[in-house]
C-alpha cells in the first residue's frame, strides 16, 4: 500500500502540467539559505537536530540545486546535494543523508514539491512554501509510520537577510 500510494503520487507529480504563470527557478523566493527553527519540530528536544541548513539555488541551465547540512545532537554531520530538473524527472542525490533519488516540481514560484527515495523505497514527499514576505519557509512532510500516514510541519527562517 505504501509503495502503491507513493507510485501514484509520483506519477501524478510527473504528469501534472506546470502552470503557464510559473516563474523561472531563478525568480523563485525559495532561492537562498534557510535555517530550520528546530523548536518548530513536533518531537522531544533531545530527538531534534541541533541545526539544519538548507540552500536552494537555480543553476544557469534552469535546473534546481538543493544542499542540506544537518548537525545532530551528537555533533555528527549529515549532508546531501542534488541538482534536478523541475519537471518531475528523478535525479540522483549525493551525500550521507538518507536519500539517493529525488524528483521535484515547482507548481508556483513560492512552492516546491519534492519526493525522497532511499535504496529504492519512497521515504517522504515534502512541500516547501514561502510566506508572502519571503522570510519564512514552511516544510510539510508526508510519510508513513507503521502503515499510517503522517504529516509533519517545520518552519525555516531565511538566513542572513530579509527579502
Amino acid at each position: 500500500m505504501n509503495v502503491m500510494l507513493a507510485a501514484l503520487l509520483s506519477a501524478a507529480l510527473a504528469t501534472a502540467p506546470a502552470p503557464a504563470s510559473a516563474a523561472a527557478p531563478a525568480d523563485s523566493p525559495l532561492v537562498g539559505q534557510w535555517l530550520l527553527d528546530v523548536d518548530s519540530l513536533p518531537m522531544p528536544p533531545e530527538a531534534r537536530p541541533k541545526r539544519v541548513d538548507l540552500v536552494f539555488a537555480a543553476t544557469p541551465d534552469g535546473r534546481w540545486n538543493e544542499r542540506v547540512r544537518i548537525v545532530g545532537q551528537d555533533d555528527k554531520i549529515m549532508h546531501a546535494e542534488s541538482t534536478l530538473s523541475l519537471d518531475g524527472t528523478p535525479g540522483r542525490a549525493s551525500g550521507t543523508y538518507w536519500v539517493d533519488v529525488l524528483a521535484a516540481k515547482m507548481p508556483a514560484p513560492n512552492v516546491l514539491v519534492m519526493q525522497f527515495v532511499y535504496e529504492g523505497i519512497p521515504r517522504s514527499t515534502r512541500v516547501y512554501s514561502v510566506s508572502a514576505d519571503g522570510n519564512v519557509m514552511t516544510e510539510t512532510e508526508s510519510y508513513f509510520k507503521d502503515g499510517t500516514p503522517v504529516l509533519r510541519t517545520a518552519l525555516f527562517k531565511r538566513a542572513g537577510r530579509t527579502r
